[in-house]
């Protein structure tokens, strides 16, 4: 089946929403644990409700690796319903994988042929030689961690690396890599104020940016520093859409909390 790009989405939907499945067991509702596959059964009707507003749904991996097998079943089952009934929306691991040339390999053979997953989010610090396996698969995306929304990124990231931040030199290295525009970088809301900056070093990329809602991170803000001619944004919510409500209007709870940041996209598209 013939899929449109994400800029087609984007101006299809008019949105560059993309919504976080963090599924927890112990947050979800309480009607769903008589279910056979609870997580697969909530992610399934949050999907259902929301489609037609995202471009994008992002899978923290953790949150399903914690139930051992049955949590990868329901996650494999997940990125599955995904790409049969809505082979348009950009799939994401939230894997932040990385390591060795050979190990980077099979991640990658997990995330894009066992699993048919659009992109991988991967940490850069062991180097070239840990992404390249990921930015040799044609037609998928690697989502490098740039600058991380959590309050920790000032530990590292921020700090001086020879005259720049150690994020610059990240950034301006990966950018000069083989396959380099397979790449897209995570950069948080709660960092907005560098996003300006980080134009300047990669006018032309997708950034996957978390952290608006929940963590406090501005949507105007992230579009005003961020935004590129083709927009170049994919915005996460996660806790904010998927648990608007713990009783059984979850998935219309869901569907109005992720309409009412549309909206705010919409406007400011049409600006």
């Amino acid at each position: 089946m013939k899929t449109t790009s994400i800029v087609e989405q984007i101006q299809i939907k008019k949105s560059f929403l993309c919504i976080g499945l963090d599924t927890d067991k112990d947050k979800i509702p309480s009607h769903l644990l008589l279910e056979e596959d609870p997580i697969f059964s909530f992610n399934k009707q949050i999907i259902d409700a929301a489609q037609h507003l995202a471009v994008a749904i992002k899978i923290n991996t953790a949150f399903y690796e914690a139930y051992g097998v049955q949590g990868w079943m329901s996650l494999e089952k997940t990125v599955r319903y995904i790409k049969e009934h809505y082979p348009d929306i950009f799939t994401i691991a939230d894997a932040k994988r990385g390591d060795i040339g050979n190990t980077s390999l099979r991640y990658a053979k997990a995330f894009y042929e066992a699993l048919p997953f659009d992109s991988i989010t991967v940490a850069p610090y062991m180097g070239e030689d840990s992404v390249a396996p990921f930015l040799s698969v044609e037609d998928k995306h690697t989502i490098l961690l740039a600058l991380t929304s959590n309050k920790g990124a000032f530990d590292f990231q921020t700090q001086k690396c020879g005259e720049k931040e150690l994020y610059k030199s990240v950034i301006e290295t990966a950018s000069g890599w083989e396959h380099s525009d397979r790449l897209m970088y995570v950069v948080g809301a709660t960092k907005a104020v560098f996003l300006s900056d980080i134009r300047t070093l990669i006018p032309n990329s997708f950034l996957l940016v978390p952290g608006v809602g929940a963590q406090g991170g501005s949507l105007e803000e992230v579009y005003r520093h961020g935004s590129n001619d083709k927009v170049g944004l994919l915005v996460n919510s996660s806790r904010g859409i998927i648990y608007a409500s713990d009783q059984k209007d979850f998935a219309s709870a869901a569907m109005d909390a992720a309409q009412k940041i549309q909206i705010q996209m919409a406007k400011l598209l049409a600006c």
